[in-house]
This record gives structure tokens, C-alpha cells and sequence, in this order.
């Protein structure tokens, strides 16, 4: 089967020159613009930039706004922290308060973080944050619709994977986990076997004794996770997400040059913000725009960190692995990269999410593709991620199976 790029007239179509515009266009906005924290001026400078090239190869480039309450995503650390420690000490004297302790702390790092809820919002500064949609029409009436994101702004830097790397991180972050739930059921058990059921043997008191001791280990990294991250210095996040966001934007760039324009396909790039604010745009695009996302069928493909190339992949599972994404959408960017002679293979977030989540949550046809290290690499929201890091071959690779992608559903459609 011959691809998009087998079908077009080269004399208008040039893949180096775009992969040139994507590395330049990155450069620029790191070196002038900066770091774009969640709901920050930088984002919305960035945000700007990025919409006023759209303009030449679009019909239509508009701004939504939404409030952002940033630091409630990470917000949770010093408080379930605190629950940890707190408990631990308990355990000692009132374990039944202990246990209390870590179910409190429990809640907001699992709605927050691992189910990305926006559960702590309300606690938090509300900031304006913004979308940027641009819109590729189609040249009759349109009958369905495909929408290729890359979130604008960058995270807060994990302090942690700068100073120890993906793996010394987790060294910190999975005994910081561990230790929350062992000192849950120890002071459980404790208050079962001695307030409870009053055993009160030698035997019984010296064992919770050690008990104790152990849970006091924990403490360590329960500090440690103090650490995780800053909460004013962002990084400046050339791959992740500028990466994404030139990659999805090279699509309305490269249908523009080689003068393509589907019959019944709109085709969309929306930029959002704050994703690394726990997905606050696309969630604020899907439920804004949830009516007429169902009115025609929709596909939406989420572009992030596009760099690492051996990791590629479409994702099958998000939301730090809870959530599916449709079968059709990932069978669909999946044929798009055999088409351009890659084997892509499905991959899951076991610990995160990206912006295709949101729509998969509204029952939208929806994926995700990347290519990241999953370790994650040190450059991963650290001061480290800057252009010199981009990695050109990424670019083009993402930039040919996006538009593939684009190509595939106007002609076959979903299968």
C-alpha cells in the first residue's frame, strides 16, 4: 500500500524543511519565551506564537479559556506526608488514630494523582489557562472529524529525577508508597489485636515493638518525597510537550504545502494548557465541546514527547493503567505506522496520563501515541529537557505517521 507521501507532488511537499521549522520553531520558543508552568504568561506567550504560524495553513484559530488551579495536582505531597508521619507515631500510643491517618492521607494521592479527580481544586490560587484550536475544514460538507493534540505547557521540575535519575527516584517514591500502606495495615492490625481483642502478652508487645521500629524506617523516604518537585521552577519542556505540539502542528503544515484538503474531514489541532496540571485543558475542551464531539464522529489522537525512538508506541492504556482507549483509534494510528513501514506497539501509563484521557472518559474514540522512555529518562521534567535534547529523526517520524494518520481515517475511516 503506498502512503501519503508516496501520492504527493514533491515538488510541494518537504519533510526536511518542516522537521527544520519544528527544531527551530522549539528553539525559539525555549530561548525566548521559557519555561510555561501551568496557567503561566509563558504559556499563553507560547500558546500565541504557536497559533500565529496555524493561521497560515488553517481556517480557523481560536483561544478558549479556563481557570487552572495549578498546584492542587502535586498538592497533595505535604499533607499525605504528614498523614504518614503522623500515623507512624501513632502507631505507638493509638493506632486506631494511625489508621485513620493514612486513609486521609491515601485519598487526595489517589484522586488526584493516579485518577487525576480535581479533588483539591477548590483549596487551591485559580489561574487563567487557555486552548488553542485550530481547524483545517473540510471542503464539502462535513461528516466526521480527527483532532491531533500536544499539550503547551511544561512541568514543575521533578527534583528528584534531576538529582537521582528515573531509577534513584523511584528508590524514594515506591518505599515512600509501600511504606503508607504497611504502616495502614500495621496500626489496623494493631488496633484489632490490642484494643480489640486485648492481647497483651510479652510476645504481642515486643513484636508491634520491632513493627514499630520498621514503620519508623519509612520515614526516610516519606522526607524524601517532600523533594519530589519544585513548586515554582518549571523546566523548559522541548520534548516534552514541544515536541508534541510541533508534531501535531507539522499536519496542517504539511496538508497546506502539498495542498490537501479532505472532502468531508475536518482536521483539528488543539494546543492545550495545563495538561501537566493534571489534564485541566483537554478535560476543559471535552466537556466544553462533549455535544458536538458526539454530534459527528470524532477521532483524537494525543501527541506527547516525541523524542525517544525505540519507544514509540500507540497507547492502549492510560491513566495510570485504568483506563482503555478505543480499539478503533489505536488500530487506526497503528495502520498509519505499518503504512510508513513502523510495527508500533502498544504501550500502557502505568503511572500518569496524557491529554487523550480525557476524551476517552467522555466515551470519544481517543488514543495516545509517543515515544518516551518510560523509566522515565532524566531529561523528563527536569531542567535538562532543552532543544539540544530534540531529536530530529523523532520529528520526522512523528510528523509522517500523524499525517498518515489524518490520511488514513478521510479515506478508510475507522475499521
Amino acid at each position: 500500500m503506498k502512503t501519503t507521501f508516496e501520492k504527493i507532488d514533491k515538488t510541494k511537499f518537504n519533510i526536511d524543511e518542516t522537521v527544520e521549522y519544528m527544531v527551530k520553531k522549539i528553539t525559539d520558543i525555549c530561548e525566548k519565551i521559557g519555561p510555561r508552568a501551568p496557567g503561566s504568561p509563558q504559556e499563553f506567550e507560547a500558546q500565541k506564537s504557536m497559533a500565529a504560524d496555524l493561521e497560515k495553513w488553517s481556517d480557523e484559530v481560536k483561544f478558549e479559556d479556563f481557570t487552572v488551579h495549578r498546584q492542587a495536582f502535586m498538592g497533595f505531597i505535604p499533607f499525605t506526608v504528614s498523614m504518614a508521619i503522623l500515623a507512624t507515631v501513632f502507631f505507638f500510643a493509638k493506632p486506631i488514630v494511625g489508621f485513620i491517618l493514612t486513609i486521609l492521607g491515601f485519598i487526595p494521592l489517589i484522586l488526584e494523582f493516579l485518577m487525576y479527580k480535581r479533588f483539591l481544586d477548590p483549596l487551591f490560587k485559580g489561574h487563567p489557562s487557555h486552548n488553542v484550536i485550530a481547524t483545517r475544514k473540510a471542503s464539502g460538507e462535513t461528516k466526521k472529524r480527527i483532532i491531533f493534540i500536544g499539550h503547551s505547557d511544561s512541568q514543575y521540575e521533578w527534583i528528584l529525577n534531576y538529582k537521582l535519575g528515573g531509577t534513584g527516584m523511584k528508590l524514594f517514591l515506591i518505599p515512600a508508597v509501600v511504606g503508607l500502606v504497611v504502616c495502614c495495615i500495621a496500626n489496623l492490625v494493631k488496633f484489632i489485636v490490642v484494643d480489640v481483642n486485648a492481647v497483651n502478652t510479652d510476645a504481642a508487645n515486643t513484636f508491634f515493638f520491632v513493627v514499630g521500629i520498621f514503620l519508623c524506617v519509612f520515614v526516610v523516604p516519606y522526607i524524601g518525597f517532600l523533594f519530589f518537585q519544585s513548586y515554582t521552577k518549571s523546566v523548559p519542556g522541548a520534548n516534552d510537550n514541544l515536541s508534541g505540539c510541533l508534531s501535531v502542528m507539522s499536519v496542517l503544515k504539511l496538508m497546506d504545502e502539498a495542498d490537501i484538503r479532505f472532502e468531508n474531514t475536518d482536521v483539528q489541532v488543539l494546543l492545550t494548557g495545563s495538561e501537566e496540571a493534571g489534564l485541566r485543558g483537554a478535560k476543559a475542551y471535552a466537556e466544553t465541546h462533549e455535544k458536538e464531539l458526539k454530534e459527528i464522529e470524532t477521532v483524537v489522537v494525543a501527541c506527547d514527547t516525541m523524542r525517544d525512538l525505540e519507544y514509540m508506541a500507540v497507547y492502549d492504556r492510560d491513566l495510570s493503567g485504568t483506563l482503555q482507549h478505543d480499539k478503533q483509534a489505536k488500530e487506526l494510528v497503528k495502520k498509519a505506522g505499518k503504512n510508513c513501514d513502523l510495527d508500533l506497539p502498544y504501550a500502557s501509563i502505568y503511572l500518569g496520563a496524557c491529554d487523550a484521557a480525557a476524551f476517552t472518559q467522555k466515551g470519544i474514540k481517543a488514543t495516545g501515541f509517543a515515544a518516551m522512555d518510560p523509566t522515565p529518562p532524566r531529561y523528563y521534567h527536569t531542567r535538562l529537557d532543552t532543544p539540544e535534547l530534540l531529536v530530529p529523526e523523532a520529528l520526522r517520524i512523528g510528523a509522517e505517521v500523524l499525517l498518515e494518520t489524518a490520511c488514513l481515517y478521510d479515506s478508510e475511516g475507522l475499521q
